[in-house]
Formats: C-alpha cells, structure tokens, sequence
C-alpha cells in the first residue's frame, strides 16, 4: 500500500470511533434522561436531594408547563443572568475605584508624614543652632595682635602709603 491510502484508512478508522464515540455519550445523556424521569425526589429538611434520607418525603417534580412557558421561563432566567453579570461587574469596578483611591490616599498620608518628618528634623537642627550660638561667645571680625606688628604677625597684607601732595 502506498502511503497515501495508509493514511486515509487510518483517517477512515479515527472517524469511525470519533462516531462511535459520540453515539456512545448520546446513548448516556439520553437513558440518564429517562432515569431522571423516573428517579424520585425526596426532600430532607430544606435539602433536596436524589437518594433517601432518614426523615425525608418523596416531592413530585412533574413541569406541567406549556412549552412556551418554558420557554418564557428560560427567557426570563437568561435577562436575570445577565443583569446579574452587569451588577457584578459594576460592582467590581466600583470596589476597584475604592481600592485605587485609598491607596492614593494611603500613600498621600505617607508622603505628608515623611515631609512633616523632615520639616520637624530641619526645625530641630535650627533651634540646636540658634542655643549653640546664644551660648558661645562671639568672635571679633577682626585679629588683634599683642605687641607685633600685623606684618609680622601675618594676618594682613601689608599696604602701601599713598604720598599727600603738597599744597605748594
């Protein structure tokens, strides 16, 4: 066989289980219908459920609904769905904006705090500053010397004398 028809009858042989396959799970949705149907429904407390309990009465669950009931039921189960998702994520959006704005908040209030810091810490080194200076006494602006000349004290320049003119 070429490798063409290989792989066609292999093909062939996926498709025909893929059938099978798919025949089988109808089989299962449709006979678990018809067990439902006959299945009871019992009622234990405010529960219900699909097996027996101690204490518990069998419910009829018939739908004796027209199939446009039904319908209109289904209808009416998908527009509330739907508005509910609308909530929902009106809903979040809204709790996102709150969250945003208290972090906003939040790290406003940390800035504020560290600025309020730093303006207490600069407050405080001034005042430390200003005892500091009211404690010391002040020095001159000017050097004096004991007994030399400020030339050999070297503290000033030396300056030159500017002759007079004479009023001859």
């Amino acid at each position: 066989m070429s490798e063409k028809k290989k792989e066609k009858e292999e093909s062939r042989k996926t498709a025909s289980k893929a059938a099978a396959a798919m025949f089988s799970i109808a089989l299962g949705i449709c006979s678990a219908g018809a067990y439902a149907q006959g299945a009871s429904t019992w009622r234990c407390g405010n529960a219900y459920s699909d097996r027996p309990c101690e204490g518990g009465s069998t419910v009829k669950v018939d739908d004796r609904r027209s199939n446009e009931d039904r319908r209109a039921a289904d209808a009416g189960t998908r527009n509330a769905q739907t508005q509910a998702d609308r909530m929902e994520r009106n809903r979040l959006s809204l709790e996102k904006a709150a969250h945003d704005r208290d972090q906003r908040a939040a790290r406003e209030a940390r800035s504020a705090a560290l600025a309020e810091k730093r303006l207490a810490i600069a407050e405080q080194k001034e005042r430390d500053r200003a005892r500091k200076e009211a404690g010391e006494p002040r020095k001159s602006s000017m050097s004096f010397t004991s007994g030399q000349s400020a030339k050999a004290a070297g503290d000033a320049p030396e300056r030159k004398k500017k002759k007079r003119k004479s009023a001859d």
